[in-house]
């Protein structure tokens, strides 16, 4: 089976979504593992506007910069396309969805075919964390414009067959002033571990 890993994280070794997917890799002991670490190598932010702007200019006509990133946007979709199964870490920030993710999502877009479905009936495990919490009762409930958004793109959008896996409250330990929350935040860590262990062993069968 040939996976497609993308991570998104500024965080580095600190990073409570690639902790995730590294649950879900383990379980697949063996398989090709094609790795895309957008936040530790961020695709050019300016790339997926040069690509649409290309499709406007003849390709006699278009600047080393517009045929550089057309080119881009194509691997994306091409690696997309490749994989059999993929596992995405992609963190929320600042309410909404990385911008080192929006770029690849936007450029992975671009390099298809008009709607085509990149991932159409495969498998997509999608880890996303949050450092504080969102849902319903909560204070900032509604303020989360990251995961549905990811639902859209990767069910909807890319036609993979999806598992969402979210953990919030990875701040608690960090910042002090989540210390009332530390049982729930634990108890969250460990479902989401379980969920990553459990969709990393579907994943393993289907191989």
């Amino acid at each position: 089976m040939a996976i497609l890993r993308i991570d998104a994280s500024i965080l580095g070794p600190n990073s409570a979504s690639s902790e995730l997917a590294d649950l879900v890799e383990k379980e697949l002991a063996g398989a090709e593992v094609k790795r895309r670490h957008l936040g530790a190598d961020p695709l050019p932010a300016d790339a997926w506007a040069t690509a649409i702007q290309a499709a406007y200019v003849p390709v006699d006509q278009r600047s080393d910069a517009h045929h550089t990133s057309v080119a881009l946007a194509g691997e994306l979709a091409g690696e997309l396309r490749a994989a059999d199964a993929v596992i995405v870490a992609l963190p929320f920030y600042n309410y909404g969805v990385s911008q080192h993710a929006k770029t690849w999502i936007d450029l992975a877009i671009a390099g298809g075919e008009n709607g085509e479905k990149l991932l159409e009936g495969k498998p997509a495990v999608v880890l996303t964390t949050r450092g504080g919490a969102y849902g319903p009762g909560t204070p900032r409930e509604g303020w989360d414009h990251n995961t549905d958004f990811l639902r859209r793109v990767f069910a909807d959008v890319w036609g993979a067959e999806l598992t969402l896996i979210e953990r919030e409250f990875t701040l608690v330990g960090v910042n002090p002033a989540l210390d009332a929350f530390t049982d729930t935040a634990a108890e969250m860590r460990k479902i989401a571990f379980e969920a990553a262990t459990a969709a990393g062993r579907t994943l393993a069968a289907r191989s």
